[in-house]
């Protein structure tokens, strides 16, 4: 993946959460910081509309991107982002040095294609349920993708997608498979119609009738700042 994100930092010598609120109060600026590799950490400032005009790519979020700062320039990856709980405006960045020659783990999009004319929903009148909006991934940052596609076009009512069904690009491995067979989690899934059993066999709520004769039950079940 080539660099196609810049952003202009200056060195941020007034340090402190008070200092971060001036900083952002006067000058529309955000504090932030870059670190990771066998330099320092350095605190930095960045221009509040660019930094949230960069976020508005989705794939600025997994991206390569350049921090000029001074004469300098920092390779990195967005690495963690706050936001104003109410006004949802950028309170602090953090950004990893990469290097690249080091594989790093990052979090990338998951696309997830042909939602809507999946044998579950468009023939059997299902929904598609997400599990999970992103997979995290280990590479070298010239290989990260911008996003990872799952087609759910031949899922039927009652299946389920997991990470091993999904096919990463060549040099991107899964963190959680790496763990192991019990981390293989789901990432999408095709619910049946309320109220109708097709997915499965009926037994479970066949029991479940008998066991509770006048009512039924159900169950539902992502930093510091200087």
């Amino acid at each position: 993946m080539s660099d196609q994100f810049e952003l202009n930092a200056e060195v941020r010598n007034d340090l402190g959460k008070g200092a971060s609120r001036r900083l952002r109060r006067s000058a529309d600026l955000v504090p932030a910081i870059v670190y990771g590799g066998d330099k320092n950490p350095v605190p930095l400032t960045l221009v509040r509309k660019d930094l949230e005009k960069a976020l508005e790519n989705e794939a600025f979020y997994s991206h390569v991107l350049r921090l000029k700062v001074g004469s300098g320039t920092e390779k990195a990856i967005l690495k963690d982002l706050q936001r104003h709980p109410a006004r949802n405006h950028v309170m602090h960045a953090d950004f990893l040095r990469v290097d690249d020659n080091v594989a790093i783990k990052v979090h990338v999009p998951i696309h997830f294609l042909n939602e809507e004319n999946c044998v579950g929903v468009k023939m059997q009148g299902g929904l598609v349920q997400h599990q999970a909006t992103d997979i995290e991934v280990q590479c070298l940052p010239a290989n990260i993708p911008e996003y990872i596609e799952v087609d759910m076009i031949e899922l039927e009512t009652g299946q389920i997608v997991h990470l091993s069904d999904v096919t990463l690009p060549e040099g991107v491995t899964s963190v959680a498979l790496a763990l192991g067979e019990s981390h293989d989690l789901a990432i999408a899934s095709v619910l049946a119609p309320k109220g109708n059993d097709e997915a499965g066999d009926g037994a479970p709520a066949a029991e479940a009738a008998e066991g509770e004769p006048d009512g039924e039950g159900n169950a539902e079940g992502g930093n510091s700042e200087d």
